[in-house]
C-alpha cells in the first residue's frame, strides 16, 4: 500500500477510534492500524484544543467548576463514552480475581459492576476538579494543560499497542492494534506530548513533562499486570488506559509544591 494511502486510511481510523466525527472509513489492517495507533497522540490533541475552548469559553458566564463539569461530559459525549465504558469493564474484571477467559466473560458484559462504578465516579470527580483549577489559569497556560493531558491519554494507548504486548482475543480492536506500533512512533508522540506540558504551569516548565512521565510510568505497570491478568489488551483496556493517563497527568498539572 502506498504511504500516502496508508497514512490517510490511519488518519480515518484514528479518528473515528478516539472521537465521534462522521469521517468515512478507508481500509483496516494492521498497517492502517499501525498509523492510526501512532497518530493517536495528534487527534488527542486535536481533542483537547475543542475541550480548552468548551472550559475556557464559558469562563465569563459560568462558575469554572460548572464550565469543568461541562467540559468533561463534553469530552465523554465526543468519543461516545467508549473509553469510560473501557474502564469500568476493566476495573470490574480485575475486581472479580479472575483471569483468563473467565475474566474477559466479565468484560464482555453490558452491566457495570460496583468496581466499575467507584473507578468512573473516582476519574470524573478527579478531572472535573482539576479541571476547575485549570480554568483560573491564563489561557495559553490553560490551553497546554488540556491539550498535553488529552494527548498523553491518547499516546498511552500507542504505549499499550507497542511490539511485543499481544492481544487478549483472537479478534477485537485489541487484536487489530496490539504491537503495531514501534519505537520510532513512540519517541515522536513522546516528544509530542512533551512540548505543550512545557507550558502547563506557569513558571515551572519541568512539572509538565513530569507530571506525563509519571503517568505513563503508571500505565504500563498497569498495563504488565493487566496481561497477566487477560493476557493481552483489548479494546476496554486501551478505553481504561486514555481515561487512567489522562486523569493522571490532570492531576500532575495542578498539584503544588
Amino acid at each position: 500500500m502506498p504511504a500516502e494511502s496508508r497514512l490517510a486510511d490511519g488518519a480515518r481510523l484514528a479518528l473515528t477510534t478516539f472521537t465521534t466525527l462522521p469521517v468515512r472509513a478507508g481500509r483496516i489492517d494492521r498497517s492502517v492500524a499501525a498509523t492510526a495507533m501512532a497518530l493517536a497522540p495528534a487527534v488527542g490533541a486535536l481533542l483537547g484544543v475543542v475541550l480548552a475552548g468548551i472550559l475556557l469559553l464559558p469562563g465569563a458566564l459560568a462558575p469554572p467548576l460548572v464550565a469543568a463539569a461541562v467540559t468533561v461530559g463534553a469530552g465523554a459525549l465526543l468519543t461516545r463514552g467508549l473509553h469510560l465504558d473501557g474502564l469500568a469493564d476493566t476495573v470490574d474484571a480485575l475486581g472479580s480475581y479472575r483471569r483468563g477467559t473467565a475474566a474477559l466473560e466479565i468484560m464482555k458484559k453490558s452491566d457495570v459492576g460496583p468496581f466499575g462504578v467507584a473507578a468512573l465516579v473516582v476519574v470524573l470527580l478527579v478531572q472535573t476538579a482539576a479541571l476547575a483549577e485549570l480554568a483560573g489559569r491564563s489561557w495559553p497556560a490553560a490551553l497546554a494543560a488540556v491539550v498535553a493531558a488529552t494527548a498523553a491519554g491518547r499516546f498511552g494507548v500507542a504505549v499499550a499497542c507497542r511490539r511485543g504486548v499481544p492481544a487478549a482475543r483472537p479478534e477485537g480492536l485489541g487484536a487489530l492494534v496490539a504491537g503495531t506500533v514501534g519505537p520510532v512512533a513512540l519517541a515522536a508522540g513522546a516528544v509530542a506530548v512533551a512540548l505543550p506540558a512545557l507550558a502547563a504551569v506557569p513558571g515551572r516548565p519541568w512539572q509538565g513533562p513530569l507530571a506525563v512521565a509519571a503517568a505513563l510510568a503508571v500505565a504500563v505497570g498497569l498495563l504488565r499486570h493487566v496481561v497477566r491478568r487477560l493476557g493481552g489488551v483489548t479494546g476496554d483496556v486501551l478505553g481504561a488506559t486514555v481515561e487512567v493517563v489522562t486523569t493522571l497527568v490532570y492531576l500532575g498539572l495542578v498539584l503544588s509544591g
